[in-house]
């Protein structure tokens, strides 16, 4: 099976990038799954109903988010409603939405996505590990789903790293997001888990991890808060992971970084 997980979307040039090469990269790389993490899709805060209805219209499968998941008030109006926009599983019981979900990729195969936010230096919630656990004691790779993809929303790489060796073997693909720069570790670990800590983010790398710079540079030359952040509007980089796994186990068979556009310098998947 051949999977895309696109990296956090940051404001109008994450979505734009993102709405103009998912299609034709869908055809060209043969796709059966895509994933990306919206969080920040709504002007680097958030998601709204029309901004997933766009990129669902345009080859994005399933949503993924993280920390300001609950930004943009309507998301928790419509998120139950929703099973393709996923928010970290490790949020209270009664928190609205679902953090995992069995989707349907081409062919009807069957693939777990699964978002959980980690917990240094981030919200206070449940312990992302035994999270983790509860939701893959459901769920065995290579027999209840083809393929899982687990997006560890976190900020520190040590507990991104720890994460990825916890399942190793256990999922197909563990990236990380949130922290909006691509790294440079794709690998397939001894287990045969692909694994990244962080997939970059989709948007204007002309930026302060995809704000505009001037209110950034305010608060850290002067030490005050100034201006609101806001998304930088130039020309955005799609920064994305590209995942094949093996038909019978459900493993990693090649994973690499996938970078078109805007500032950073290209990558595509060789064929």
């Amino acid at each position: 099976m051949r999977l895309l997980f696109c990296g956090d979307i940051v404001g109008r040039s994450g979505r734009e990038v993102v709405l103009a090469h998912v299609p034709r990269l869908r055809r060209d790389l043969g796709l059966d799954l895509v994933i990306a993490n919206g969080e920040n899709a709504a002007g680097g805060f958030g998601i709204t109903r029309k901004i997933c209805d766009e990129l669902f219209d345009h080859g994005v499968d399933v949503i993924s988010g993280g920390n300001h998941s609950w930004d943009q008030r309507e998301a928790m109006a419509f998120i139950d409603a929703e099973p393709r926009l996923l928010r970290p599983e490790n949020y209270p019981e009664r928190t609205p939405g679902r953090g995992s979900q069995i989707f349907e990729a081409v062919g009807g195969r069957k693939v777990l996505v699964i978002n959980v936010m980690g917990q240094l230096f981030m919200e206070d919630l449940d312990n992302p590990f035994a999270c983790v656990d509860r939701v893959l004691a459901k769920h065995r790779l290579g027999h209840t789903a083809d393929a899982i993809v687990l997006d560890f929303h976190a900020e520190a790489t040590s507990e991104k790293m720890a994460m990825g060796h916890h399942v190793d073997g256990r999922v197909s693909l563990c990236v990380g997001t949130h922290t909006h720069v691509p790294t440079a570790d794709n690998m397939i670990l001894a287990g045969g888990t692909a694994y990244q800590s962080d997939a970059g983010m989709c948007g204007d790398y002309d930026s302060v991890i995809g704000m505009d710079k001037t209110a950034p540079l305010e608060r850290f030359t002067k030490k005050v808060r100034g201006e609101r952040l806001t998304a930088a509007s130039g020309e955005g980089t799609l920064c994305a992971v590209y995942l094949e796994t093996d038909e019978k186990t459900g493993l990693a068979r090649r994973v690499e970084p996938l970078r078109i556009g805007g500032r950073l310098s290209a990558c595509l998947p060789s064929t």
